[in-house]
């Protein structure tokens, strides 16, 4: 489960993703927020989380970022800004896609079953209503394999994470609506207010 705090953060999320994505091979210059999806860390230590943008031509772009408490080593090229949070201090945030906790839960999401994180706001009693519902095609019975070093590389469209050639990942970094899940054996599908179908997410190539 995901512990929202009732926190000021400095940058905002909405700011630091406008800083950012401009710069990436799929970004555009100006977006809009759509909704958001969170995925627990096994050990409870990293933040997952996953927006969804649009753009004023209509287009939808998908950025994972983790929330760690400390420097992931040997990860300066994914590291996107630090964050100061008035709860839990400071916070590194980084593109997801290169970030071992992330490609671990993401194959465990495609193959074994695992589910999006319940989002419990603090100091209320129930989980709220996320933005975003997403289903991995997995079941629970479904083995993933061991996962060694991740190798990522974008293009205009998706990120490829290559985990020591035991698995290949690729994220739609543009969503298409129109892409047919079905194409793809192992899938992640979302769907937010206003979407008719679910929309293509991640899948293992």
């Amino acid at each position: 489960m995901a512990l929202l705090h009732r926190a000021t953060i400095r940058p905002t999320k909405a700011e630091l993703l406008a800083d950012w994505v401009p710069s990436q091979p799929w970004g555009e210059p100006e977006i809009g927020l759509v909704g958001a999806y969170r995925f627990d860390d096994p050990e409870g230590e990293v933040g997952i989380e996953t927006h969804v943008l649009s753009t004023p031509d209509g287009h939808l772009l998908q950025v994972p970022l983790t929330y760690r408490g400390a420097p992931l080593d040997e990860a300066e090229e994914f590291l996107i800004c630090t964050m100061e949070h008035s709860v839990l201090g400071k916070r590194w945030i980084y593109d997801a896609t290169g970030d071992p906790v992330y490609a671990g839960v993401l194959a465990s999401v495609l193959l074994a079953g695992v589910t999006q994180a319940e989002e419990l706001v603090e100091g209320t009693d129930t989980p709220r209503e996320p933005s975003m519902r997403v289903t991995g095609s997995g079941s629970r019975s479904g083995d993933v394999p061991a996962l060694g070093d991740v190798s990522v590389s974008s293009d205009g469209s998706t990120t490829v994470l290559d985990l020591s050639a035991a698995l290949r990942i690729v994220l739609c970094r543009r969503l298409d609506p129109q892409a047919a899940p079905s194409d793809h054996e192992s899938t992640l599908t979302g769907t937010w207010s206003g979407l008719e179908s679910p929309v293509l997410l991640a899948y293992v190539a």
